[in-house]
């Protein structure tokens, strides 16, 4: 197994929560791991980037065009990132437009749905890993072994993100 991915987003939308969550999925299945996070002032809505690498690689970060699958839970952040994205690779954004790309796009505008009241924009981050799982053919894992990762971290909010993730993995209009 090896396969790469990249977060994108900014300060207060959960990129360091989903890196967590894929690294307690990787650790129980036996993978290597590795990941590094980016924070550019992202305690003031600044940029935040983590890339992680699942299998057998020895530099933490992901090389131009290397990218099997960019999650952008922002539009700009995901435009910002797309240089790391190989041709073919998955884009999953949360976006009302984007740019066509040389790249299986699932994009989803989350912000409305929140905002319509479909979830909670707090879990927006969840929302969008939710949209992967269901659309991204070689994800690395299962919605069983996601929800395992989220109630580890925090059992107390994991009923309220299964509840999210499930919206994503129903929601038709992609």
């Amino acid at each position: 197994m090896k396969y790469q991915i990249l977060l994108a987003g900014f300060g207060g939308q959960g990129v360091v929560f989903l890196v967590k969550v894929l690294s307690i999925c990787a650790a129980k299945k036996g993978y290597k791991f590795l990941g590094t996070e980016n924070h550019g002032m992202s305690q003031r809505g600044g940029s935040v980037s983590s890339h992680i690498k699942i299998g057998e690689f020895y530099n933490p970060l992901i090389d131009y065009g290397q990218a099997d699958l960019l999650i952008g839970l922002d539009r700009d952040e995901a435009l910002i990132n797309l240089p790391y994205l190989k041709k073919g690779g998955d884009l999953v954004v949360n976006a009302d437009n984007f740019p066509e790309i040389d790249a299986n796009e699932y994009i989803v505008d989350a912000n409305r749905l929140a905002e319509e009241g479909l979830f909670d924009v707090k879990g927006l981050n969840v929302f969008m890993l939710g949209v992967a799982l269901k659309n991204v053919k070689n994800f690395p894992f299962s919605v069983d072994e996601v929800k395992e990762a989220i109630k580890e971290i925090n059992p107390k909010f994991a009923e309220a993100n299964f509840e999210i993730l499930d919206k994503a993995l129903n929601y038709e209009r992609y």
